[in-house]
């Protein structure tokens, strides 16, 4: 198996490069880089709210707020280290003691280990019924540009 998709997909099937916590990922480096490039448009939000009769930037300071969180990401993938964005998933130290890169390889799958809510549960059951279905490579080449969320 390609280094290049275990570095992307979880093990539980989840596409972490595409995670907002993820550092290094496509949110956290398109956001810095629209934070460049809106250097100080604070000023003119204020104004365009008045000039333009536009009030949508009247939120520019908690959309400032919600792209500088996600310019901050810190995460460096489930493989790498416990998940920062779900501390409670018990996913990464369930994989590591069933030696399986993906939950769909494990005799116990599907489990109630993951901690996960009823929608990331079933998602979770979809993601990895459909890799053990078409196969690791065909999932990552069809995820690996798409959105996470």
């Amino acid at each position: 198996m390609e280094q290049a998709i275990l570095n992307t997909v979880a093990p539980c099937g989840l596409n972490c490069v595409k995670c907002f916590a993820r550092e290094g990922g496509s949110i956290q480096v398109l956001s810095q880089e629209l934070q460049k490039n809106l250097g100080d448009f604070d000023i003119y939000a204020e104004r365009f709210t008045e000039l333009l009769n536009e009030p949508v930037f009247s939120n520019y300071p908690q959309f400032k707020e919600m792209l500088a969180y996600f310019a901050q990401a810190n995460c460096k993938g489930c493989r790498n280290e416990q998940c920062k964005l779900f501390s409670q998933c018990g996913v990464r130290t369930c994989h590591q003691e069933m030696n399986v890169d993906f939950c769909f390889e494990c005799s116990e799958f599907p489990c109630e280990k993951t901690n996960f809510d009823t929608h990331l549960k079933n998602r979770w059951v979809k993601i990895n019924e459909r890799i053990r279905e078409d196969g690791i490579e065909k999932y990552y080449n069809e995820i690996k540009d798409k959105p996470r969320y």
